[in-house]
């Protein structure tokens, strides 16, 4: 399987670099992967690439923490609460229907060219599918186990932590997965609209000055923050659901 997939990079790596010359498409429209290699070198050099760089992965990894944080709490106190979830749902709906690009001018407006408006973004992005997986797995929990467990006994916080906080774990996890990608996109809209700094910029900076190459040097390393943001939740839903079968997880 490692070999197959790295013979595929390989070959996407070969086709990249003669494909378009040999197709006569001219650089400034696909830069051979040499031309990307070259520019991904002088903007380390000279473009503070990495400080660029961390800026946005720091940005990316609050918004989605807090953006998870927020969705977890609202998903699970609609679903234990089905008059708050009456009242609440139309207004997380509308919400969730605006546009988020069309938020990004307001709260730089309101909080100016500093990382909150970009932060702010990626929270409302990665917040709606953490509150929907979250509301819809407690609202399918078998009300049978909790007449069952309140028959023994079991109080509001022991029949949120033995059922419905495990029960919610796997569709948890599978919205984390989504909002992963989610919260990148976030933030660069954030950065395009507004910002002097972080991946966004560059990418902007790079489609003013017509540099095609820069601009697929941001995209990668874009991507590659997604896929680092993506695969710690994998490892984390490993540790955390061991004891589920693969396909179960993956259902969830």
């Amino acid at each position: 399987m490692v070999a197959a997939s790295v013979g595929l990079f390989a070959l996407f790596l070969a086709a990249w670099q003669w494909g378009p010359p040999a197709l006569g498409i001219p650089a400034f429209i696909i830069p051979p992967a040499d031309a990307v290699w070259h520019e991904f070198v002088r903007m380390s050099a000279r473009d503070q690439l990495w400080y660029h760089t961390g800026v946005t992965a720091l940005q990316v990894l609050l918004g989605f923490l807090f953006g998870m944080l927020l969705g977890m709490v609202v998903g699970f106190a609609l679903g234990m609460s089905a008059s708050a979830e009456f009242v609440l749902s139309p207004y997380i709906l509308a919400l969730q229907i605006a546009p988020k690009v069309a938020f990004a001018p307001l709260f730089v407006i309101w909080f100016g060219y500093t990382m909150t408006p970009k932060i702010l973004v990626a929270v409302l992005i990665v917040f709606f599918p953490v509150m929907i997986n979250v509301l819809g797995a407690v609202r399918s929990i078998d009300p049978d186990i909790v007449r069952l467990a309140r028959a023994f006994t079991a109080n509001r916080l022991q029949l949120f932590w033995k059922i419905e906080f495990p029960a919610a774990l796997p569709p948890f996890f599978a919205g984390l997965r989504i909002a992963a990608t989610l919260a990148v996109i976030g933030v660069v809209v954030g950065e395009l609209v507004g910002g002097n700094t972080g991946l966004g910029y560059l990418l902007s900076f790079g489609e003013g000055a017509g540099n095609t190459a820069m601009v697929f040097v941001t995209i990668i390393l874009l991507t590659l923050i997604g896929i680092v943001l993506y695969g710690g939740i994998v490892i984390i839903e490993n540790k955390v659901l061991h004891f589920m079968p693969a396909r179960v997880r993956a259902a969830g």
